[in-house]
């Protein structure tokens, strides 16, 4: 094998096709890394050796006969383990999922990974029914912040930042409700993409809350991470909101700079109530784009209100059952926080409800006048694992409750964002959300990507001890 064991998928698949490495190679690499590190990591659920070997040599076998290969061919990745895998039960990172049958058929995203050339090598690690920013579990154990090993990945997609972190693999998926993609990336120093809602089919999924889940990806490069977006992209008649826009590719595009983009920092709301460094990180990507303007998005305490209240509500409603039949096999915090849900009134969803109209049409109208805008994605940097407490602007808040204040007031009404990771000194990693208008994806990607090249926002692997 010509590359190094630790490399981005798009080196990987450029070696296969170029004929400087094998699939065989590249996945037997994958899988001793992780057999290796993952014990301190905590990233895996489930490793798929014998499945990710066969397709290896499926792929392999492809390439000698001088068939055409896709964009992502020989890529190792992994999925959220709410995401299905034949064979395996879609465990949502819960106890009493594993006693379901194992999913018959792999679900959409992982299909249309492997039709690009990816290879599929296990599920990760995540919050119990994804009701988590910490990327604790109490069934499966936590998952560890490569970077500081007593320090949190944040949730729920905390397996798959890590994962990604500790280059065990260089593609993963997650999903993201309130922040469960952005905030991973954030504290594990990666880069995440929650799509516009709707552009994604979470078709064989394990879902959280219908009208607010996203899937999307993580990876060490902007190129990845569009590379897995295109590949992903396409209609399915079995996600009912997906929409029926035609795919529309992000990779031709993202070389094209920044010339003639309306970049704006979130004032208001996003510019109080965390750490001072946070604040610092959104000045230093905004200083790097020539970005001087700021704008505020109205109401966006009543966002992030209103979507905690649907959260709850539409949460609740999907467990009721298992509340009523299992409540023992819960995680605590996540039961207790379900019950509470149970019991909102049906008039304050309607009422977070309407609002929610109100609000996707004041942003909306931000968007005549900016193209992209800069937020922080987490209000601190990653804390302590087991902490249940920290400090935010004086004031001490429950950390599991409050690490996504910033993330909840944009996808409460679905916009496409791509959380770049920002290094202020040796210390853990900070993220900052580029935000888009809903269908741009393109345009976050392009910030992100001049970012990446102009060395402010890069994702090394981390060193494991």
């Amino acid at each position: 094998m010509s590359i190094p064991p630790v490399s981005d998928a798009t080196t990987i698949a450029a070696a296969i096709s170029q004929g400087r490495a094998s699939a065989r190679e590249i996945v037997a690499s994958a899988l001793d890394r992780i057999a290796r590190i993952d014990g301190r990591v905590g990233a895996f659920t489930d490793v798929l050796t014998e499945r990710a070997r066969m397709r290896a040599e499926t792929l392999d076998a492809a390439i000698a006969r001088g068939e055409a290969i896709g964009p992502l061919a020989g890529v190792p990745f992994a999925v959220k383990n709410l995401i299905d895998v034949a064979g395996l039960p879609t465990r949502a990172g819960s106890k009493i999922n594993r006693d379901c049958p194992p999913a018959a058929r792999d679900g959409t995203v992982v299909r249309r990974l492997e039709e690009a050339g990816a290879i599929l090598v296990g599920a990760l690690n995540m919050g119990e029914y994804a009701y988590d920013f910490t990327g604790e579990n109490v069934h499966d154990g936590d998952a560890h912040n490569p970077h500081a090993l007593d320090h949190m990945t944040g949730g729920s997609s905390g397996g798959s930042g890590a994962a990604v972190a500790a280059g065990l693999v260089p593609l993963t998926l997650g999903s993201d409700t309130n922040g469960s993609i952005r905030v991973p990336a954030a504290f594990c120093g990666c880069f995440g993409m929650k799509p516009t809602y709707g552009r994604i089919s979470r078709a064989g999924s394990f879902p959280f809350v219908g009208s607010l889940d996203h899937l999307g990806p993580m990876a060490r490069s902007v190129a990845d991470l569009a590379l897995a977006y295109d590949a992903l992209q396409g209609p399915d008649p079995e996600d009912p909101v997906l929409t029926s826009r035609v795919p529309e590719p992000a990779s031709p595009s993202l070389e094209s700079g920044i010339g003639g983009l309306r970049i704006a920092v979130a004032g208001g709301y996003f510019a109080r109530g965390g750490d001072p460094e946070a604040f610092t990180a959104v000045a230093r990507v905004a200083e790097a784009l020539g970005a001087s303007r700021e704008v505020e998005l109205p109401e966006a305490h009543r966002a992030r209100a209103a979507a905690y209240l649907i959260t709850a509500a539409e949460g609740a409603t999907l467990h009721l059952d298992r509340l009523r039949t299992r409540p023992r096999d819960f995680d605590p915090a996540v039961r207790d926080r379900l019950i509470a849900g149970a019991m909102i009134p049906a008039p304050f969803v309607e009422r977070a409800q309407r609002f929610r109209r109100w609000y996707r049409d004041a942003v909306l109208t931000v968007f005549d006048s900016v193209d992209v805008i800069l937020a922080p994605a987490t209000p601190c940097r990653a804390p302590k694992g087991g902490q249940t407490h920290f400090v935010l602007d004086g004031v001490t808040l429950p950390v599991r409750a409050n690490i996504g204040l910033f993330t909840q007031p944009i996808s409460f009404i679905g916009l496409p964002v791509v959380a770049v990771p920002v290094r202020l000194d040796a210390g853990l990693p900070l993220g900052v959300q580029v935000i888009a208008a809903p269908w741009r994806e393109d345009l976050a990607l392009r910030v992100a990507r001049q970012l990446e090249r102009d060395g402010i926002c890069t994702a090394p692997v981390a060193e494991i001890a």
